[in-house]
Order: structure tokens, then C-alpha cells, then sequence
């Protein structure tokens, strides 16, 4: 087929491009709904954490760099102390003395909890309590306490005079 008009070759290059583009983004949408569908259930384990500022429900639980789950709800215990619960892939196995830890993507980024696995052969069940945990660590706490300890520094004598 020879198009001889300009016009008319611009309009079918464009019809091909678009209909390319939608193409792909229809494969890929329903590729990440299989990979949802996938996911055959979860379990829930809980943490209980002094800090989790900027850990919201839905956030990802990662294990040896991988997502194995997400954040479910949040509540405050007796104590002030943030109860958090982990959903984790039913097909994921946590060692009993495994480690919950909030961390930052980035400086600024989101929020995720990190679990290091235990060396116990015995592992959590539904329902069960993760007890290490390490709290989320608030970059304006630690800007603060960088600053703090310049000034100590600079206002500090100097050996020798």
C-alpha cells in the first residue's frame, strides 16, 4: 500500500501509534490484576512499635527486599503504644524471633516495615506477636540532633589555646 498524500500518512502513522498505545496499556492492566488475583490470602501477625509516624494501612511489608505483605490497621494500645497489624502472603513463613523494623525509601519517601527472619525452625502463626521491633525513625528528630551536635562542636575550646 503507497500513500501518496502527506496528510493521509500522518493520520495512519498516528491510528497505529494510538491503537499501539492502547494495546499495551490494556496488557498491561490486566497483567496486574492477574498478579492480584494470584495472591490466594493472607495471614495477620501484629507489631507494636512507641513510633510509626508516616506508616499508613496498605504500605508494603518487605522480606529479604521482596513485598510479602501489606499494612493493615493501626491502633493504640493501654500504654500509648501503636499496635500495628502485619498481613502477610499465606505462602510466606516468618521465623517465631524474627524482627519488625519501620524504614524510609529514600530520605523523604514512603514509609514500609522491613522483617528480618530469626534462625527458630518453629514459625509465627495467625494471630501471633512479632516482639523485636524497631521504631520509625523521624528525619526532623535526626536533622535536629545533627545540628545540635555542629553547635556543640563549633562552640566546643579548642585544645591549644
Amino acid at each position: 500500500m503507497l500513500i501518496h498524500n502527506e496528510n493521509t500518512r500522518n493520520a495512519v502513522v498516528g491510528a497505529v501509534v494510538l491503537g499501539a498505545l492502547a494495546i499495551s496499556m490494556a496488557l498491561s492492566y490486566s497483567g496486574s490484576k492477574i498478579s492480584d488475583k494470584a495472591q490466594v490470602g493472607t495471614y495477620a501477625l501484629t507489631a507494636v512499635f512507641n513510633q510509626v509516624d508516616g506508616l499508613f494501612e496498605g504500605d508494603e511489608i518487605r522480606l529479604g527486599g521482596l513485598k510479602v505483605g501489606k499494612v493493615g490497621q493501626q491502633r493504640l494500645d493501654d500504654n500509648f503504644r501503636a499496635v500495628v497489624t502485619l498481613n502477610i502472603d499465606s505462602g510466606v513463613e516468618i521465623p517465631l524471633d524474627s524482627s519488625a523494623a519501620i524504614h524510609t525509601d529514600g530520605l523523604f519517601g514512603s514509609k514500609f516495615v522491613v522483617l528480618e527472619p530469626g534462625g527458630e525452625l518453629e514459625v509465627l502463626k495467625d494471630g501471633a506477636s512479632i516482639d523485636y521491633t524497631q521504631d520509625a525513625v523521624i528525619v526532623s528528630d535526626l536533622l535536629d540532633l545533627i545540628i545540635s551536635e555542629g553547635k556543640a562542636n563549633k562552640e566546643a575550646p579548642k585544645e591549644g589555646n
